[in-house]
């Protein structure tokens, strides 16, 4: 696995600060956002492109493609993988993106307003492809297989994690480099949330903002970041001896029909979405530990969530415990589904559930177990993760513990 994230450029160090609690949280530096009504997000910080490309690459690429590949990099290190001794027509790139280039495409825009036509770079049009992060991980890892990107919205990490687990299971390929990248830290979408109200305005105490399932919860943290796992068909993975994190063993993907931006009131395609994940790996509700929830700390979507859980899991929702990333790293977007499911293979791995932080104020349309404040100690054999997405797409995966059949 690989991650950038507002509270950690390697995965060590974001495990280490989600299960402490800590907020990548503070004022915006990307841009000067005096005047803006929201002035508070969640950045990666002290991120070095050069550590994982050259000074000319690093200066060709955009700040997503710069993310995505320095975690694809780690991902395949920290899987072993020998990709001079694979067949690389039967490696795949699956990394989903929410907004892809857009704050490319507003750099560009304000260019060619200040300079005219001979203003704009010659890489403005490969900055702007949602595709480039993905293609520069197939380029620089020389992967031959099938690249697919993946763009809905906020759901667009799981829905990359459901499309490769389908090229794997139909034997399209062998392996799979999938996750999600977002970048968008810039005055025109801070702009468009914000008059959306979508933002937390907590800007004197944006530590404290995000806070997914509090009864004071006023909107979601911007964040950015990146993270990809290497997935692999089981007989690929043993016959490398390659070490077993965790199976992806489930996912489903469905829709609201409903509105381009709020949620269907019942939560009906959550549902459907994590009864489908839970049938195609063959589990039951009652199977389920640990719900990785989309956990925005808007107050429709967290309202909305928790319903769907309890329509799902019948009174077992009341025995799991269920927690919001978000809390932490803010609402990565494209990314967010994909840090998700890193912290639920790490959760799965040392037993221990990362807190929801900043919950004070319980809500009675919020009712179940978050894992309030501190991390807790529980051996877990199977999460669920949820990312659901504007115009309604919602994608459920689910992650287990690996035990090798005989």
């Amino acid at each position: 696995m690989g991650a950038v994230t507002p509270i950690g450029n390697d995965v060590p160090t974001f495990w280490r600060s989600l299960r402490a609690g800590v907020s990548g949280a503070g004022p915006v530096t990307a841009f000067d956002a005096t005047g803006f009504p929201v002035r508070i997000a969640c950045e990666v910080k002290d991120f070095d492109p050069l550590v994982s490309m050259d000074r000319k690459l690093a200066r060709r690429t955009v700040r997503s493609g710069q993310f995505v590949l320095a975690v694809a990099r780690h991902a395949v290190a920290d899987a072993g993988l020998d990709l001079g001794a694979e067949d690389t027509r039967r490696v795949g790139i699956v990394i989903g993106t929410g907004g892809g280039g857009i704050t490319e495409m507003e750099d560009g825009t304000r260019c060619l307003s200040e300079k005219g036509p001979r203003g704009l770079g010659p890489f403005f049009v490969t900055s702007v492809m949602p595709n480039s992060p993905s293609c520069l991980v197939s380029i620089e890892l020389g992967t031959r297989g099938p690249v697919v990107v993946p763009t809905a919205a906020c759901a667009s990490g799981n829905m990359a994690l459901w499309e490769a687990l389908r090229l794997l299971q139909w034997g399209d390929a062998d392996v799979i480099i999938a996750g999600g990248v977002e970048a968008l830290v810039s005055p025109l979408f801070f702009a468009a949330f914000a008059r959306m109200g979508a933002l937390s305005c907590r800007n004197d105490d944006p530590q404290r903002a995000s806070r997914p399932f509090d009864a004071e919860r006023d909107g979601f943290v911007y964040g950015e970041g990146a993270a990809v796992l290497v997935l692999e068909t089981e007989e690929h993975a043993l016959a490398r001896g390659a070490r077993i994190y965790a199976e992806l063993s489930g996912g489903c993907a469905t829709a609201d029909a409903y509105h381009i931006t709020a949620p269907e009131p019942g939560g009906d395609g959550a549902v459907r979405a994590m009864h489908g994940a839970l049938e195609d790996a063959s589990l039951t509700p009652d199977d389920v530990e640990v719900i990785f929830a989309h956990g925005t700390s808007t107050p429709l979507n967290d309202r909305v969530e928790t319903q769907a859980i309890k329509t799902a899991f019948g009174e077992h929702a009341y025995r799991l415990a269920v927690t919001a990333t978000k809390s932490m790293v803010g609402h990565t977007l494209g990314a967010a589904g994909a840090i998700s499911a890193v912290a639920a293979v790490l959760c799965l791995r040392d037993g221990i559930i990362p807190p929801t932080t900043n919950y004070q104020a319980p809500d009675p349309a919020c009712d179940l177990d978050y894992v309030p404040n501190v991390a807790r100690q529980q051996p877990v054999q199977v999460a669920l993760a949820n990312s659901f997405g504007f115009g309604g797409q919602n994608a459920t995966v689910v992650l287990r513990r690996y035990t090798a059949q005989d």
